[in-house]
């Protein structure tokens, strides 16, 4: 029993039965020893928490200071919305503790876009608004009723099937018809479109600020 040990499992059992289930007596009995004997390595379930926090963070991409600024951010976008899927109870708890593993992995992120030349006010920019869709994604692709695939095709094929749906909802209908139940249609594709379309802006405004500076 060691305090990595009781954070591997405490992920492990959020991972199948959310974060609201996670409780120190769960957990000591998943563990195989008494609920106080944990007391021994962790502080409490704070402690608990931030080290589930870590490990999650732990597992995205890091992005190097001298790193291209624009693929490295790129990656690091999918790395993150691939880690949160695999966590899903992270998603909503990322933003919410700071732990040392937090405070790394941001430093990186201003480090590599500094290192590129933007200025701290548009790397904030960045941050904030890359953040804020992939996490933002991330929350939607839990939400929404995909299948194992990730596929929504099932769930649409029966809401078109319902009396009046092409009459009340044309708009939808349609999109339905003629995208989502279409061959090779993934939600998750939407995620590329959309990161590329924060990192062109951000590129422009890069520019606009490099030129501004003469």
């Amino acid at each position: 029993m060691t305090r990595a040990r009781a954070i591997q499992v405490a992920v492990a059992l959020a991972d199948v039965d959310g974060i609201e289930s996670l409780s120190m007596r769960k957990l000591a009995r998943e563990l195989g020893v008494e609920a106080m004997s944990l007391y021994y390595h962790v502080t409490g379930k704070d402690d608990i928490l931030d080290g589930m926090i870590e490990n999650v963070i732990g597992e995205m991409m890091l992005p190097a200071a001298e790193a291209e600024w624009r693929p490295a951010l790129r990656e690091r976008a999918e790395s993150v919305r691939s880690v949160l899927g695999r966590h899903r109870w992270a998603i909503s708890m990322v933003d919410e503790r700071t732990t040392q593993a937090t405070m790394r992995h941001l430093d990186a992120v201003i480090g590599c876009l500094r290192h590129a030349g933007f200025s701290i006010a548009l790397a904030a920019h960045a941050m904030s608004l890359l953040d804020s869709y992939v996490h933002g994604f991330a929350l939607q692709e839990a939400s929404l009723p995909l299948d194992e695939t990730g596929d929504i095709g099932a769930t649409t094929e029966d809401i078109l099937a319902r009396q009046g749906m092409m009459a009340t909802f044309p708009h939808l209908a349609e999109m339905g018809v003629t995208l989502i139940l279409q061959p090779g249609y993934a939600y998750g594709n939407e995620f590329t479109f959309g990161i590329e379309v924060i990192l062109d802006g951000l590129e422009a405004a890069f520019a606009a600020e490099v030129q501004a500076r003469g």
